[in-house]
C-alpha cells in the first residue's frame, strides 16, 4: 500500500460546533494533518469562519455578514465570530495546515494579504475554487497553493476518462495543484488518471469506514471527514495489515 492519505478534519469535527475552537482542538488532539473551515468576509474586510452570508443574530433576527462590520456582528450575537487570524495562530502553533474553503470571491484578496502578513504560505491551501474563482485566486493569491473544485457537469457530457482529463486541464490552466471533489463520483481509475497528470486528489466528506478503506486503497491524497477518530483507526488498521503482509517469514 502507498502512503496513507492526509487526514483532513472538516469543521464541526467530533460533534463539536462548526467554526469553533473546540472542533479545531479536538481535531489537533487526534493528530490530523489538515483542518478545513469555511471563509467569508465582513464589511470591514475581516476574514471570518462562516459557511453562509446570511447569519443568525440575537432575537431570532437575520443579517448579511458582508453588510456588517465584525464589531457590529459580534454586538448582535451571543457567540462572537471566530476570525481566520485567530484560527491560524493555533494552526501555526500546532505546525499543521489549514484548508480555507473560500465561500466568496470577495475573500480572496484579504485572505491573501493576511497570509502574507502572518508568513503562513506553507500552512494554508485554498479550496472552494470553481474554475472562475480559481482564475481570480491565481491573480490575488498566486503564492498560496490552490485546489480546483471540479465541474461535475463534465461527467454527464463526455466519457468518464475524458471528463477527468478535462478537469485536470482546468486545474493546470488555473495553477491549481490538485482536484477537490465529493468522494461519491470516484471510480477506481480516477486517481491514476489524475496522478498521471501530475495532480493530487482531495475528496470530501467521508464518514463510513468502508469508504475510507476503499479510497485509501485507490490512492487519494487526502480524505476529509467529520470523524477523524474513525479515519485514524482505519489508518492504523491498514498500516498493521501492511506490516503483517511484508513481515519476513521465520527460517525453519
Amino acid at each position: 500500500m502507498s502512503r496513507f492519505p492526509l487526514i483532513t478534519a472538516h469543521t464541526g469535527s467530533m460533534g463539536h460546533p462548526d467554526h469553533s475552537f473546540e472542533s479545531l482542538q479536538a481535531s489537533l488532539g487526534l493528530g490530523v494533518d489538515i483542518y478545513e473551515d469555511d471563509i467569508r468576509i465582513t464589511r470591514d474586510g475581516i476574514p471570518v469562519l462562516a459557511h453562509d452570508d446570511e447569519v443568525e443574530l440575537e432575537g431570532g433576527r437575520r443579517g448579511c455578514l458582508e453588510k456588517l462590520t465584525l464589531n457590529e456582528l459580534n454586538a448582535k450575537r451571543l457567540t462572537p465570530f471566530t476570525t481566520l487570524q485567530e484560527m491560524l495562530l493555533q494552526i501555526h502553533e500546532a505546525g499543521k495546515i489549514m484548508n480555507l474553503d473560500i465561500k466568496t470571491d470577495h475573500a480572496l484578496e484579504p485572505v491573501s494579504t493576511l497570509i502574507e502578513q502572518m508568513h503562513m504560505r506553507e500552512h494554508v491551501l485554498l479550496s472552494g475554487c470553481a474554475y472562475e474563482t480559481a482564475k481570480k485566486a491565481a491573480r490575488y493569491a498566486p503564492h498560496i497553493r490552490r485546489l480546483l473544485n471540479v465541474n461535475l457537469k463534465h461527467l454527464g457530457r463526455i466519457r468518464y476518462a475524458d471528463a477527468i482529463n478535462q478537469m485536470c486541464k482546468e486545474a493546470k490552466d488555473t495553477g491549481c495543484f490538485g482536484l477537490n471533489l465529493p468522494f461519491q463520483i470516484l471510480q477506481e481509475d480516477f486517481t491514476n488518471i489524475v496522478h498521471s497528470n501530475g495532480l493530487d486528489v482531495y475528496v470530501w466528506t467521508v464518514m463510513e469506514a468502508e469508504d475510507m478503506h476503499r479510497l485509501a486503497r485507490w490512492g487519494v491524497d487526502s480524505i476529509t471527514t467529520r470523524d477523524p477518530l474513525k479515519l485514524t483507526a482505519v489508518r492504523e488498521e491498514m498500516n498493521r495489515a501492511e506490516e503483517k503482509r511484508v513481515e519476513p517469514k521465520a527460517e525453519l
